[in-house]
């Protein structure tokens, strides 16, 4: 734990840390690929470390903590530590795994900010990156004892019983166990799990999925969008009989148990963990408010468009309202409307538990626009498709 005195440091030193994080980040992981080229290969999304995305959400990661343990915020904090443990989970990230990128951090850090790194600001930094670091490792050995797994233990082989195209470029894979490895395990709606496949030029590259079947039955299902190499892959190559290398299901953004009214809002394939959360809805017969908000390009292109309509419908107090950026005037109502996603004329309870499925970039617009709507931060939840870009100052 941070003594007075590193914090001290910490708070000195915080402003030229994150000043240098973009490069550091850089030689931090052009450090690491090249000590470690498998953890590119196989653990990494490649794509994301192409786009600069990844090295992006590292920094953002690290600039956040440090600046909670200088404004102590145990809710934001244990929001953060939470979403990343999940996602570590999922991958198989094991406690070792800390010291190799400790490692190359620090490496990067002396590198870019060279004789600024004295003895005590080393000692500083070193102690805030092993507090982190513990908190996570305590996290997800939590989440493994839950899932029943040993620490990275999380993959097994899945058959692929069913293939269905749900839109022009969407497909829906259905996955059951092997004969001779027991059931698949139980997940809560909402979660995901993470799926590698391997690649022509030897790489094992994993994305995550949200499972959008219902729970309680010895089956996974999730949808896929042609959007990148995985997806690629697996909508070329992945038909029923063939098997998948799946892990077990993780993730945060579940249902709560309270019964106050709940509002979904996503973009594009995004609505995959709502479809898993409303059809949970749907089977128990929930009674409470739940208003969801979709955004998508089209409608001859969204995913799941009738399932999220029929399922909104079963709700005995379900309203849904769709935007998108192309739609022909005929179609428009007050509750199918042009453009992009806007909370002018919902109806918002202050008391809703907000939670949102989407890319970044829509996920920062809609958490802003509940908040101006007076919905508290700590009732906003979100899944994000692709690295979160955590802001070291929000709040």
């Amino acid at each position: 734990m941070l003594s007075d005195a590193q914090r001290a440091t910490i708070a000195a030193t915080l402003p030229a840390v994150e000043g240098g994080l973009a490069e550091i980040t850089q030689r931090f992981y052009r450090g690491m690929f090249a000590a470690h080229p498998e953890l590119h290969d196989d653990l990494f999304n490649r794509t994301h470390q192409k786009s600069g995305e990844q090295p992006q959400a590292l920094a953002g990661s690290i600039a956040a903590f440090a600046r909670l343990q200088l404004e102590p915020d145990a809710r934001r904090q244990r929001f953060i530590l939470d979403r990343i443990a999940h996602k570590h989970a999922s991958l198989g990230v094991t406690r070792d795994q800390y010291a190799v990128v400790h490692e190359h951090l620090f490496a990067a850090i002396v590198d870019v900010l060279g004789d600024a790194v004295t003895a005590p600001v080393a000692d500083a930094w070193d102690q805030l990156y092993w507090d982190m670091a513990d908190l996570l490792i305590e996290t997800e050995a939590d989440l493994y004892a839950h899932a029943e797994v040993t620490p990275g233990d999380v993959w097994r082989d899945a058959m692929v019983t069913e293939r269905a195209q749900i839109s022009p470029d969407t497909i829906s894979l259905t996955l059951t166990a092997r004969a001779d490895t027991g059931r698949l395990p139980c997940f809560r709606p909402g979660q995901y799990i993470s799926v590698q496949v391997p690649l022509t030029d030897g790489a094992q590259q994993i994305r995550q999925y949200s499972l959008t079947g219902a729970p309680g039955i010895p089956e996974w299902r999730f949808s896929v969008k042609l959007a990148g190499e995985v997806s690629a892959h697996l909508h070329e190559h992945v038909f029923e009989g063939d098997l998948l290398r799946v892990s077990s299901p993780f993730g945060d953004l579940v249902l709560p148990e309270d019964d106050a009214p709940i509002m979904l809002a996503s973009a594009g394939i995004g609505c995959t963990p709502v479809i898993g959360l409303l059809t949970a809805m749907a089977e128990q017969g929930d009674r409470r408010r739940v208003t969801v908000l979709h955004a998508d390009r089209s409608r001859d292109r969204q995913p799941h468009r009738g399932q999220l309509a029929a399922l909104v419908e079963s709700l005995p107090d379900g309203r849904l309202f769709q935007w998108y950026e192309n739609a022909s005037p005929h179609i428009l109502s007050d509750t199918i409307r042009v453009g992009l996603m806007s909370l002018q004329d919902i109806d918002i309870s202050e008391h809703s538990l907000v939670l949102l499925c989407g890319p970044t970039g829509f996920l920062s617009s809609m958490r802003e626009a509940f908040l101006l709507h007076d919905v508290a931060e700590s009732r906003i939840h979100y899944e994000a498709f692709g690295p979160e870009l955590l802001r070291s100052g929000a709040r």
